[in-house]
């Protein structure tokens, strides 16, 4: 169809099918009660309503899931007597790259290869001192260390 004047090409002489419109909202509120999925205007607020609860939703289960991890993975190393945050410093010090959740399934899962994870950083933190600053300094009176043999 060729369009002789501008008016005509501007104007939209159909607009949306509010068929189809309708139809995703009610597709959404299809488990609602009552009038909530039966009345458009109502079941609108109620859809808007739910989604914000979702998403909301969503965060809240990223922070709980997190929370869950490292309070199982403090447990486990608490058991083997050892703390939950020099565990990680220790094995990111050991190039040993696994994340909360992988930590926390290998805690219940497999202990006997999360004990060897805390051997591993035990030993790390025994190795290394804590800071640069204790390296350079003297040891205390009564100790002997192989440099003063």
């Amino acid at each position: 169809m060729v369009f002789l004047t501008a008016i005509n090409f501007v104007r939209v002489k159909n607009g949306g099918n509010r068929f189809w419109k309708r139809k995703r909202i009610f597709q959404l509120a299809a488990n609602f009660y009552g009038r909530r999925r039966n009345c458009y205007t109502i079941a609108i607020r109620s859809v808007e309503k739910a989604l914000t609860h979702v998403a909301e939703g969503r965060q809240v289960k990223k922070r709980e899931l997190g929370r869950l991890w490292e309070t199982r993975t403090e447990a486990a190393a608490q058991e083997l007597g050892f703390n939950y945050a020099s565990l990680r410093h220790n094995l990111t010090k050991c190039s040993i790259a696994l994340d909360r959740r992988i930590l926390s399934d290998l805690a219940y899962s497999e202990p006997r290869t999360f004990k060897s994870l805390v051997n591993i950083a035990r030993a790390k933190r025994h190795l290394e001192p804590p800071n640069e600053k204790a390296a350079l300094e003297a040891p205390p009176e009564g100790v002997f260390t192989r440099g003063m043999l």
